[in-house]
């Protein structure tokens, strides 16, 4: 008998509802669940990394085939230089000589972006068709699998192209975390640590607990997908406001990614210091008092996350690349502040000069 997961945590989006499944030794279910939403559909592609692939492919490969499916493997070199428009290219190319049609799926197993890229080919394939995302890094399962943002990076600006396209199922097998290299499992606690300060600041504890090498880290995760869920449910496409609270720390994050060059910096790692200085901002502009900044650097500082920027990265270029963010209107960015932990906002008063302040005060050491 499978390892049974915990209870899954349910996306309800109408027909595009879907589960996230959580727990341990899922691998081998692939197959099995993936008949639940798709016993109709043969023919699949999946699509891995570099990295990823050499271990855990076979598995899964081997649950889609004793399931009756015909799956197709594609892999793409590992790192964000993958999450572009040519190697969309050359993934729906692969696709396309395999056979793959309007009934076929993909299946996406990897870390972000190989998430971030299977579902944009699967969602602009013969203009759409189902995919499931298989994360297999902490930053993976607990942010970019759940919500339904796909995309690839143009050169100076991330996640510029992409769809809305919903997974038909995730599966988040906590077994796989434990092949991550030290710097990738950390960098996945910087969203980790956004969701606590957002929504739920009890998990600080947990967190710390973690850090420690203590804790229930299937239960942190679950918790972490349940706060995402939520907001995605009350703002699938991001247009009342409310799932914008989730880029807290990711506009200059991002910023800063770019101007690094994508994958000198990992995701986690830049978020952390947009983290410092949205939670800084945060002190000078919605009353977020100095004990819970500290708290937030505290934590971040704890898994080894950057909190300072170093002087290779000028404040010209991150502020070019800010701009070209979506969230810039007229000089004014929609920029997500806390008043206090778990209390988050979107405002519409900040400005470049603010920005370029709270560059100046990442500079400064903590």
């Amino acid at each position: 008998m499978p390892p049974q997961p915990i209870r899954p945590v349910f996306i309800n989006l109408g027909p595009r509802s879907y589960v996230v499944q959580v727990g341990k030794g899922l691998l081998a279910t692939v197959g099995e669940e993936v008949n639940k939403k798709l016993a109709d559909r043969t023919r699949c592609a999946v699509i891995t990394d570099s990295n990823v692939g050499p271990l855990y492919a076979e598995k899964v490969l081997q649950s889609l085939r004793d399931a009756g499916k015909e799956p197709h493997l594609i892999t793409v070199p590992a790192g964000e230089a993958s999450k572009s428009l040519l190697s969309s290219e050359t993934v729906l190319s692969e696709m396309a000589r395999a056979g793959l049609d309007r009934k076929s799926f993909v299946v996406a197993l990897g870390g972000g972006v190989i998430g971030d890229l299977g579902g944009f080919c699967a969602a602009i394939y013969q203009r759409g068709i189902p995919y499931v995302q298989i994360p297999t890094t902490v930053l993976s399962q607990v942010d970019s699998s759940v919500g339904g943002k796909t995309g690839v990076n143009l050169p100076d600006a991330k996640n510029m192209v992409g769809a809305f396209h919903q997974p038909v199922l995730v599966i988040a097998d906590i077994d796989t975390l434990s092949s991550l290299p030290k710097r990738e499992w950390n960098e996945g606690f910087a969203e980790i640590i956004k969701h606590a300060a957002i929504k739920d600041p009890s998990l600080y504890d947990q967190i710390d607990a973690i850090a420690e090498g203590k804790g229930d880290l299937v239960a942190v995760i679950r918790r972490n997908i349940s706060i995402k869920a939520a907001i995605v449910e009350a703002d699938e496409f991001e247009t009342i406001g409310t799932r914008a609270l989730l880029n807290f720390g990711h506009t200059l994050g991002h910023a800063i990614e770019a101007a690094a060059g994508y994958g000198k910096l990992l995701h986690g790692e830049a978020i952390s210091l947009g983290l410092r200085a949205a939670a800084w901002l945060s002190t000078q502009m919605s009353g977020l008092n100095s004990q819970e900044h500290d708290r937030i650097v505290n934590l971040l500082k704890r898994f080894e996350l950057p909190v300072t920027l170093g002087e290779e990265f000028s404040t010209d270029e991150v502020m070019r690349i800010a701009r070209m963010d979506k969230k810039f209107e007229k000089g004014r960015i929609r920029f997500v502040l806390l008043r206090k932990a778990g209390d988050a906002y979107l405002s519409k008063d900040v400005l470049e000069g603010h920005l370029i302040n709270a560059l100046d005060e990442l500079r400064k050491p903590v």
